[in-house]
């Protein structure tokens, strides 16, 4: 392959080719996908000086490659536009050229979301807002005096998030007194709920929460301890006077890493689907327990909103599933009458609770049946885990009591930054 085949292959790689005369060639520009100077007329000054490169620009099949690689072209696609390879990518890679690091891996987690959802819960598919334009997002970075990140603009350039609308695209979560599900916010939205307040410099809102008013934010400079476009849940320091003490919970690094990671969860069945929404639970696959023909197991979920890091407060919710192997034996029905737990916290604290049943129920289990419910616990630590065994009697044989084990869970707040402001005396703040 020669120099000039090979950049056509690799156009994310700059390289210098010279033609028999000795003289040096400019990259063509699409080649040159870092360079804000490159056009379409650099290819056509490369085709003057070298034939062979004008005949290796025109062949069609190699275009083909990349509109797959960084436009995720299909072959049905290309015949809907009925036009060629070359003019897709070109014509694409006008609009969309400097996300060009970001707009296929961005693109195939919304298409996999999409697909996912259009399967389990299509209502939340009518949510989702059309793409915007470049001068949308140009428009916004000067309305809030910040620059937008790239990967950021392109996933909006896919879809400018979703309505205000339950439920929410990031998830949901739910006690018996306490309900959250966060939409996507779109881009004026965001704009709109940008921060300039002390604790929350320079902060723009990715979520809300319309119950809770709860928002995931993404810092777009690094400012008051926070690195640039790290994404977090702000925390108010309760022991503070001082309403700038805000610390974070960290979700994400950057959108491309908060964004993508969430969408995996969900399309892997990592997050499951109850009642139409996407619940946040996480499963550890380990965590199971099989007595008999009973199985037991759980789901946790850290809740940000209801945890503090000042006082240590750290609130976590599990999703307990029973059930019944539908070919145990008829007989082999029971009811639960109580449960046990011994629970532990990261410094070894042991609390042991027992009690009548669960949420106050005593749930009947038989063949092919399953139970779930949902409870919480808190801890003062980061992290703790809780374990234990359900009492159950058998139906047909009442004398019959048994245990069933319940499998050892943990329980991990996730990372963490206390805030940079700390109240001293009066309205004054230190800066540690």
């Amino acid at each position: 392959m020669s120099c000039c085949q090979y950049q056509l292959y690799n156009p994310e790689r700059l390289y210098n080719c010279k033609s028999k005369y000795g003289s040096r060639l400019m990259a063509p520009p699409l080649l040159l996908l870092k360079s804000k100077l490159a056009g379409v007329r650099n290819i056509g000054y490369c085709c003057y000086l070298s034939r062979r490169l004008n005949q290796l620009s025109s062949h069609d099949p190699l275009w083909k490659r990349h509109c797959k690689k960084y436009w995720l072209i299909s072959e049905e696609e290309k015949s809907q536009r009925n036009q060629s390879w070359k003019a897709i990518f070109i014509s694409t890679y006008s609009d969309l050229g400097r996300y060009i690091r970001y707009y296929a891996t961005l693109k195939k987690a919304w298409d996999d979301l999409e697909k996912y959802l259009g399967q389990r819960c299509p209502r939340m598919i009518g949510s989702l807002k059309e793409s915007v334009r470049e001068e949308d997002l140009d428009a916004v970075e000067a309305q809030i005096g910040c620059k937008l990140p790239d990967d950021y603009r392109c996933s909006f350039r896919i879809h400018n998030g979703q309505k205000l609308v339950v439920p929410g695209l990031m998830g949901s979560m739910a006690l018996s007194n306490h309900y959250r599900s966060e939409d996507l916010l779109d881009i004026d939205t965001a704009a709109g709920g940008f921060q300039q307040r002390l604790g929350l410099k320079q902060c723009l809102p990715l979520t809300f929460c319309i119950h809770t008013g709860l928002s995931q934010y993404m810092a777009l400079e690094s400012v008051e301890g926070r690195n640039k476009y790290e994404i977090f849940y702000q925390c108010p320091d309760q022991m503070a006077r001082n309403p700038s003490a805000i610390d974070m919970f960290i979700t994400g690094t950057s959108y491309l890493e908060w964004f993508t990671s969430y969408v995996n969860k969900v399309v892997t069945g990592g997050y499951p689907i109850i009642r139409d929404q996407i619940f946040r639970y996480v499963h550890d696959k380990e965590c199971v327990a099989t007595t008999g023909d009973i199985t037991v197991s759980v789901s946790t979920s850290f809740l940000p909103e209801l945890s503090s890091v000042h006082p240590p407060h750290y609130f976590f919710t599990y999703r307990i599933r029973i059930e019944m192997s539908k070919d145990a034996l008829p007989e082999k029905a029971c009811q639960l009458d109580s449960r046990y737990w011994r629970i532990t916290n990261a410094k070894g604290a042991v609390e042991e609770v027992q009690g009548p049943g669960v949420v106050g129920e005593f749930p009947i289990i038989s063949p092919g049946r399953v139970y779930e419910y949902t409870s919480c616990t808190t801890f003062s630590t980061t992290s703790g885990y809780m374990e234990g065994y359900y009492t159950f009697h058998c139906l047909y044989y009442k004398d019959k009591f048994f245990n069933v084990t319940i499998p050892r869970f943990h329980m991990v707040c996730p990372t963490f930054k206390v805030s940079t402001a700390r109240m001293v005396s009066g309205d004054a703040v230190v800066l540690i």
